[in-house]
């Protein structure tokens, strides 16, 4: 006769939910990870080696150094608040890049028919994101010069074209000869895209001024969800 025996004894019902709700968490944390690194993977993958080498004036490292040192900016963060047109660009206002002159016009809207973006309010001079499209610098549309215009993008599962914090998410999906299309003053101006490519924050190369035709650029911050490069389309206007 065994002088020991072993009972396996019952889980009560707080350890049961403890572990219930230990495992939801790690669960919820693995898929949030998923979430927002998914569409990052996906454009570095598919999209970057559509538009070619990262155009920088800083070394090729330059986004696997990214993720190292700003982790944060990979996942969102809003230590710098990006959401302001002023800071994308920090160098610009030091070479003092970004002043415009005085136009008449405050606003307009802006059509990417490909992209269901439709009278998108484009703000002159602006910096809140959230609310516009922002005219940054350059001259109006359809005179010669080139105005850059930003507009935010965010984790491409959350892709709104009525929204402003979203608006350029799917901007790396147009072609060349896709078209752009803006209206002051009641007048529509088509522009269509000839160039499409990726710069660092410090490439202050797509805000210069070439009068020799009316041109229009789009940037936004890619890879969608962080703030690590710029993206820009440019167009040419096609109907003068």
């Amino acid at each position: 006769m065994p002088l020991y025996y072993y009972a396996r004894k019952k889980s009560s019902a707080t350890g049961t939910i403890t572990r219930i709700i230990s495992f939801l968490c790690i669960f919820s944390g693995i898929s949030l990870l998923i979430w927002v690194l998914f569409p990052i993977l996906i454009f570095e993958i598919f999209y970057s080696p559509k538009f070619g080498v990262l155009v920088q004036p800083v070394p090729g490292t330059f986004f696997t150094d990214s993720i190292v040192n700003n982790l944060p900016q990979v996942l969102g963060s809003q230590s710098i608040d990006y959401t302001k047109a002023s800071v994308w660009f920090p160098k610009a206002s030091n070479l003092k890049l970004t002043a415009l002159p005085a136009f008449s016009i405050t606003s307009y809207t802006l059509d990417i028919p490909k992209l269901g973006i439709e009278k998108a309010l484009v703000m002159v001079g602006g910096d809140d994101l959230t609310k516009s499209l922002i005219h940054f610098t350059g001259s109006l549309p359809a005179n010669n010069g080139n105005p850059v215009i930003f507009g935010h993008s965010t984790l491409l599962w959350l892709y709104n074209p009525q929204d402003y914090k979203s608006i350029f998410s799917r901007l790396p999906d147009l072609n060349k000869d896709d078209n752009i299309q803006v209206t002051v003053d009641n007048i529509t101006y088509y522009y269509k895209v000839f160039e499409m490519k990726i710069i660092s924050p410090d490439n202050l190369s797509v805000l210069e001024q070439n009068n020799d035709h009316a041109y229009i650029t789009l940037v936004t911050c890619v890879p969608q969800g962080t703030y690590l490069k710029r993206f820009i389309v440019r167009g040419r206007l096609e109907n003068i």
